[in-house]
């Protein structure tokens, strides 16, 4: 089993990563946190496939728990359904000694991790992540959060996790579409910090869940993850770099969600990273035949690369309320070239020609 060490400056924590992890899970949590309760937040799907089994394997351990399951879907990373959860915690008397499990994809991970950090000032919590987008990103980092009318993750907090399982052998049940999501999010881990996983990405066959590269590719994604956040927790200067192509990405998920068109991060984010990526071509910030790269990995692994047909308009007013732009400014995060990133800062007027 690999063990992935976070430091930060608030609380450190492992990652333990391997095929076939989650039958131990129960026994794991029992040792690790003797005599706690423990209150597993599932979304309803996940707690078919896999809530049940985890609540057994607790029951066999002699662990009291209870399992609090959300409707699936973006809408239940909601004020409304964070303060459900709260008050279920309280009528069911969780206290300071007891563990919230967040088993699912990302957004269990951000609204159990957002209840664990709010519930009685903060409890610890557990994340079992079981999309490809969880476990090489969402799950590790600490970042918490809801959506509000106004924009995704307005409300949260940073609060670490006690510890992350990551057992890829989870990704075997996940439909076909999330698992491609997910792969947006590795191409950028690739594109920000790694040129030689880039190049596998390239010359290699598209990755699926029964890759033999697949678990390493993990371990290099939460590795380069831990990295960052360890140097910066807050989110306040080389963290950043992790948004990259989230900018444009994000822009367009507010801007489907607005009219109803569906859109996934992953999808959406896949397009950001293009778009930017062509963007720094033309400003000459990336070596040229970047973006034709991007475009033929994102390709490959059935992800889209064009915003053509969103109207230019509303994706600059969608990006203009991003909660990373700072007053007059706009931070974008740019490559050189593949395994290359950096800070770019601009003057919100700038905006339209990076579009």
């Amino acid at each position: 089993m690999k063990q992935i060490d976070v430091k930060t400056p608030s609380s450190p924590y492992a990652i333990f990563l391997e095929r076939g992890l989650f039958g131990s899970i129960p026994q794991r949590l029992a040792e690790a946190f003797p005599k706690s309760r423990f209150a597993i937040i599932p979304d309803e799907s996940v707690g078919a496939l896999y809530g049940k089994a985890l609540k057994s394997g607790f029951e066999d351990n002699n662990i009291q728990c209870e399992v609090f399951a959300v409707p699936p879907g973006e809408a239940s990373k909601s004020i409304a359904m964070f303060g459900q959860l709260l008050s279920r915690l309280a009528q069911h008397r969780y206290n300071r000694a007891d563990v919230i499990v967040a088993l699912g994809g990302g957004v269990v991970g951000d609204l159990a991790g957002f209840v664990a950090a709010s519930y009685l000032r903060g409890v610890r919590s557990v994340q079992i992540p079981t999309t490809l987008l969880a476990q090489i990103d969402s799950s590790v980092g600490g970042k918490t959060a809801v959506n509000l009318p106004e924009g995704k993750n307005l409300a949260g907090a940073f609060y670490q996790p006690s510890a992350v399982y990551i057992d890829p052998s989870l990704l075997a049940t996940l439909p076909e579409s999330d698992f491609t999501d997910g792969m947006a999010e590795l191409i950028k881990y690739a594109l920000i910090r790694d040129a030689t996983m880039f190049a596998l990405l390239e010359n290699g066959p598209a990755i699926t869940a029964q890759s033999p590269r697949l678990e390493r590719l993990i371990e290099r994604c939460v590795s380069i993850k831990r990295d960052v956040v360890t140097a910066d927790e807050k989110d306040t200067g080389v963290r950043m770099v992790l948004n990259f192509g989230h900018t444009i990405g994000h822009a367009i998920e507010r801007v489907c969600a607005h009219k109803g068109i569906p859109m996934t991060h992953g999808r959406a984010v896949a397009m950001g990273i293009a778009a930017i990526a062509a963007a720094g071509e033309c400003k000459g910030l990336t070596r040229p035949g970047t973006s034709d790269r991007i475009e033929q990995v994102l390709k490959k692994n059935s992800l889209p690369y064009s915003i053509e047909g969103f109207d230019r308009e509303e994706l600059l007013d969608a990006i203009l309320v991003d909660k990373k732009n700072l007053a007059d400014k706009l931070n974008l995060v740019m490559i050189r070239e593949p395994g290359q990133s950096f800070l770019h800062t601009i003057e919100r007027a700038l905006l339209p020609e990076y579009l």
